[in-house]
C-alpha cells in the first residue's frame, strides 16, 4: 500500500507509480531474468497480493488489486511462455507487518489478528520462507501457481 506521504496522493498519481513499481517493474525484471535464464534454468518469484481475486473497501485497496492482479495475469502467463526452462510462481501474502502494519491503527491490527485463522499478522520471514520453498528444488514440479502467504484467511 502507499503509506505516509503517498497515502494523501490522488489516485491517478498513485496508481501512476503503482502501475510503474509494481506491474512494468515486474515486467521488465521478469523478462531479464528469464532471457538469462532461458539456457540453464532457473525460478522466478513475483509478488502479488491475496485480495486480488476478492477485492477490499477503499481507493487504495482498488489500485493495488488492479495493479496487482495484473502482476498475477502476466506471472501466470510467463510460466507458459518460459517452461519447461523456467519455472515462474507468484507469492499473494495477505496483512503482512510492513510499514503500513505498523502505522496501522491498532483497533485494525487486533481485528486483521482475530480474524486470521492463525491469530496474527505476518511477517517478513514468512513470506521469504515461501520465496526459498519456490525456488529450491523441492519446487521442481511447481510453476504457474500463486501461493497464499496469510494465515489462513479464506476468500
Amino acid at each position: 500500500m502507499l503509506t505516509g506521504e503517498a497515502a494523501e496522493w490522488e489516485w491517478e498519481r498513485k496508481l501512476d507509480v503503482l502501475l510503474a513499481v509494481d506491474l512494468k517493474g515486474t515486467i521488465a525484471c521478469s523478462y531479464a531474468a528469464g532471457e538469462a535464464m532461458r539456457e540453464r534454468g532457473g525460478t522466478i518469484v513475483n509478488m502479488s497480493w491475496d485480495h486480488v481475486a476478492t477485492g477490499m473497501a477503499g481507493p487504495n485497496p482498488q489500485l493495488f488489486a488492479a495493479v496487482k492482479g495484473g502482476v498475477l495475469a502476466f506471472s501466470k502467463s510467463l510460466a507458459r511462455a518460459l517452461a519447461p526452462d523456467v519455472r515462474v510462481n507468484i507469492l499473494c501474502p495477505g496483512w503482512i507487518e510492513t510499514s503500513f502494519g505498523e502505522q496501522a491503527d491498532r483497533d485494525f491490527h487486533r481485528e486483521v489478528a482475530e480474524a486470521t485463522p492463525l491469530g496474527r499478522w505476518g511477517r517478513p520471514d514468512d513470506v521469504a520462507g515461501a520465496a526459498l520453498y519456490l525456488a529450491s528444488p523441492e519446487a521442481a514440479f511447481i510453476t504457474g501457481q500463486a501461493v497464499n502467504v496469510n494465515g489462513g484467511v479464506v476468500m
